[in-house]
């Protein structure tokens, strides 16, 4: 297999949960977004349990993509609950694939007094194993030392041994973080800023912005910024990581942002 070359999309989206009255109207647009753009791969943040039943596993069927979900996720189910549908769901991380999941491991992550995990995984990609890590980190402006903790946590993650092999490995996440905050200086020092390798400043970077009539002022920090990122680590050096095209994505099926958060799309020469 040296030598050859394909093109990966790779994508994230922090999916919201079943927060707000309209998340089924919500969730038919969050199917009809990735049917259009139709990623190869997707890392969910925000991706809601019901017993035995996942928003991964829904998205898959639905998308014809393999599926796998861990918990627990952030932030935390509201208590009490905002409306009917979310008594008894959880909060968590998804993967959606192409090719056969064929490892996924919860993988703890530093937080005090609560349970935080990352997910990792194995794709079985026709050109040899793919690692993917999925995160999403605390926002929260009395958590910055933990914010900072799970940054680097996530770093040692994909640039890690366990990451290594002939592919890039790739972090698909809610990092709550714009890539030029100090706290993403390891980050950068290690790993690919796929959309800004693909764009200028003419384009709009902002994931979780005023352009979303769902994203609120809430998490100062992160408002209008881009805080959802693609990232990649090249695998053998023989096989480098081109950058093709990101975009991020603002559609709005019938009218409605599908989450608050807008889903972000990278497309990488392997």
């Amino acid at each position: 297999m040296d030598g050859e070359q394909t093109v990966i999309r790779a994508a994230t989206w922090n999916v919201w949960w079943i927060f707000g009255d309209e998340w089924h109207l919500r969730e038919r647009g969050i199917v009809a977004t990735l049917e259009d753009w139709n990623p190869d791969i997707v890392g969910l943040q925000e991706a809601w349990a019901l017993g035995d039943r996942t928003q991964p596993d829904a998205l898959g069927e639905e998308l014809g993509m393999y599926s796998a979900f861990v918990e627990p996720g952030i932030p935390v189910p509201p208590d009490p609950v905002q409306n009917p549908d979310q008594y008894g769901v959880r909060m968590g991380l998804g993967l959606l694939s192409r090719w056969p999941i064929t490892m996924v491991e919860a993988h703890p992550m530093p937080s005090q007094g609560r349970d935080l995990v990352a997910l990792i995984a194995t794709v079985a990609h026709p050109l040899g194993p793919l690692h993917v890590v999925v995160g999403a980190t605390s926002w929260e402006p009395d958590r910055l030392d933990e914010h900072s903790a799970q940054l680097a946590e996530l770093g040692e993650i994909v640039s890690g041994p366990l990451s290594n092999g002939e592919l890039p490995s790739l972090l698909l996440a809610d990092l709550n973080a714009d890539f030029a905050m100090p706290a993403m200086a390891r980050l950068r020092e290690t790993l690919i800023d796929t959309w800004g390798d693909a764009n200028d400043f003419t384009a709009d970077p902002r994931t979780f912005s005023d352009t979303n009539t769902f994203a609120t002022h809430e998490a100062k920090r992160q408002f209008n910024r881009r805080i959802d990122h693609v990232m990649a680590r090249p695998g053998r050096a023989a096989r480098p990581v081109t950058v093709v095209g990101s975009w991020i994505v603002r559609d709005e099926p019938d009218g409605l942002p599908p989450s608050d958060h807008y889903l972000v799309v990278t497309d990488l020469r392997v």
